[in-house]
């Protein structure tokens, strides 16, 4: 797998585009909020982050855009990175032998093991953009609880705030035990993740959301429309409404329609209010974190060196008894003398020697020439040997 390529079709880059930030007001200096979408198949995904590119092109204030859903055909907003420009889904699936699921699932771990270039691309354009938008795979399941989806999430919040968006169908919310099990859901990624929570209520062209408000305000009501299912499923979410009373009290819900733009105001006041509850009771989480990482792989590095003084120091470098009458150098002796005794020891050896005026390089020349032969010999009757064993009786 290649480096990613990063597009430079929807950054707002080339031309005029990198002025595009200023013009708009995007503080220098002020890190953009990252918006990771997600949401069931089928709940407009796609389509509500088409409306926000497009809105924030309309304001002149460029979002800077991320597509992880490797296997859709078109998507239908410009894209800053797209796995689809890094990862090949279907030969994905093709060497491994997976299905959909595991093909997404699979992609989207081998993009993982890069996203440290596209932490760096972000942080490149920080400066020109307020907002980067992440769209994710239509099977949830496959981002919100694979490794991948959280080394992307962890690695995001660490450096960016972040916000989650859930996107849910409104239309096909309309019966509770459908509505409890998109509430339950939507509450598991709120703690798995443990960021700023947004549920934005879809397609309210359709059907107005008013009546997921009411539900998750009047828990009496709720009930009321409860009373209608008489299914084992119909208990089991009458007794599931009573847990999610304190999921509600808090919960951010916003009603939009990604064909029409509206609710679109309320979406962005709703964001500037999650993005400050980041900076206020999410940072300060990361950051203690992070210090903590960092201070325990420092007492890690402290107890290695402490071992290895410990391992050095219970080696004994005197000489033993044995030794001590020996006059021979060790080897560190001879390392630090570079094979010379002390001085004076030799001297006289050295005056006396017979050996001053022969050449050692014709010498060696000779011996290796000797040696050289003599193996050649002893490799030749080996052969001879290993013929005749191997020698049939007809050509005796």
């Amino acid at each position: 797998m290649e480096d990613l390529p990063e597009n430079g079709s929807g950054c707002g880059c080339g031309g005029d585009g990198e002025t595009t930030g200023a013009a708009a007001g995007t503080p220098t200096g002020r890190k953009p909020v990252c918006v990771i979408v997600l949401g069931m198949a089928g709940s407009g995904k796609t389509t509500f982050v088409q409306r926000l590119t497009a809105h924030l092109h309309s304001l002149r204030d460029p979002p800077y855009v991320i597509n992880l859903d490797p296997a859709v055909h078109e998507v239908p907003f410009p894209t800053n990175i797209d796995i689809r420009d890094t990862v090949n889904y279907k030969e994905v699936m093709k060497q491994y032998s997976l299905g959909p699921n595991g093909g997404i699932v699979t992609a989207l771990n081998l993009f993982a093991t890069r996203f440290d270039q596209v932490m760096e691309f972000i942080q490149k354009k920080q400066s020109n953009h307020r907002f980067v938008l992440i769209d994710t795979p239509g099977q949830i399941e496959v981002f919100t609880w694979s490794a991948s989806g959280t080394i992307i999430t962890e690695a995001l919040a660490a450096s960016f705030p972040c916000v989650i968006m859930y996107v849910m169908d409104t239309s096909r919310s309309v019966n509770p035990v459908t509505f409890m099990s998109n509430m339950l859901y939507a509450c598991s990624i709120l703690y798995k993740t443990k960021l700023p929570f947004i549920v934005v209520m879809n397609k309210t062209d359709i059907i107005n959301h008013s009546f997921a408000v009411e539900w998750m305000q009047d828990f009496e009501a709720f009930q009321d429309s409860l009373n209608q299912e008489t299914s084992y499923i119909s208990n089991l979410t009458r007794s599931m409404s009573l847990v999610l009373d304190e999921f509600y009290a808090n919960l951010r819900v916003v009603g939009l329609s990604a064909v029409t733009g509206s609710g679109l105001d309320e979406l962005f006041v709703q964001l500037d209010e999650a993005a400050k509850e980041y900076e206020r009771d999410y940072r300060p989480e990361y950051e203690r974190l992070r210090r903590e990482l960092a201070e325990a792989q420092s007492e890690k590095q402290q107890r290695h060196l402490e071992r290895l003084r410990k391992d050095l120091g219970a080696m004994d470098m005197k000489p033993t008894a044995a030794t001590e009458d020996i006059d021979i150098a060790g080897p560190s002796d001879m390392i630090m003398t570079r094979g010379h005794h002390e001085d004076g020891v030799d001297e006289q050896e050295e005056e006396d020697s017979d050996t001053d005026d022969i050449d050692h390089t014709v010498t060696e020349e000779s011996k290796e020439r000797d040696a050289f032969g003599s193996f050649l010999k002893e490799r030749k009757e080996v052969v001879q040997v290993r013929n005749r064993k191997v020698m049939t009786p007809q050509d005796l």
